[in-house]
């Protein structure tokens, strides 16, 4: 078993394990007990009452955060013609498409971010057992393959964030940086609850969110009030 470190022990310490917090304090707590010198991300982690392994119950999709993710992505996009003038007019960071296969072959990919249009794809499917792995590959179910590439190209820019529910029924999702203000955050946090509650598979009865917690990087994970997310949730739809 693995040595706790001191700075995680004095983290892990300041923690009611037992509560589940309301949404701003659990994040506020994350914030104050961060101890890495970097900007930690701040990361969700939702346990749904989901299983993956029948189709329609597999959980996946995209959501623009409202305040973004606090970094910069680097978007390519496979494009010709004016989709591949409207994509740069976007701010695409690189636009091509043969010439886009033969660099990925090359072992270039200095890119988050891929998009095409759905001409192109024949051209992306070259290089898919390349991109597939790294999660790269453009897909019309979280809006990466479109015949809007500007818009997919402006929203990758500025945070939309791609989420694939794994194996054990939990979806992993960065919602900000730790030096974003706490209310951002939870905006970001409400925006992604808001995409899972409206993608609840039709099959699952009962409860949908069993748990939620929040952490950094490199703290401790805390444990959310989901009951209250839920209620949220009810009160936004009933609006």
């Amino acid at each position: 078993m693995p040595k706790i470190g001191k700075r995680s022990r004095d983290a892990i310490s300041k923690i009611d394990r037992v509560s589940r917090y309301e949404l701003n304090s659990a994040i506020e707590l994350a914030k104050s007990i961060k101890f890495a010198k970097f900007d930690e991300s701040v990361d969700v982690a939702v346990s749904l009452n989901v299983d993956p392994k029948h189709a329609d119950q597999m959980v996946r999709g995209a959501v623009a955060l409202p305040h973004g993710l606090g970094r910069t992505v680097r978007v390519a996009v496979f494009a010709k013609g004016e989709d591949a003038t409207a994509a740069e007019a976007a701010g695409a960071d690189f636009v091509g498409a043969e010439d886009l296969v033969e660099k990925i072959k090359g072992g270039w990919l200095e890119f988050e971010k891929c998009i095409a249009t759905p001409a192109m794809m024949r051209f992306v499917g070259l290089v898919g057992k390349i991109l597939g792995p790294r999660g790269l590959m453009p897909n019309p179910k979280v809006g990466t393959v479109t015949t809007d590439v500007a818009t997919a190209v402006r929203e990758a820019k500025a945070g939309r964030i791609e989420f694939r529910v794994e194996k054990a029924g939990i979806v992993h999702s960065s919602i900000g940086k730790a030096s974003f203000e706490t209310e951002k955050l939870s905006e970001n946090a409400m925006a992604l609850f808001d995409q899972l509650q409206k993608l609840r598979p039709a099959t699952v009865k009962g409860t949908y969110f069993k748990k939620i917690s929040v952490s950094t990087t490199m703290g401790p994970g805390i444990k959310v009030d989901e009951a209250a997310i839920v209620t949220t949730l009810t009160k936004g739809t009933a609006a």
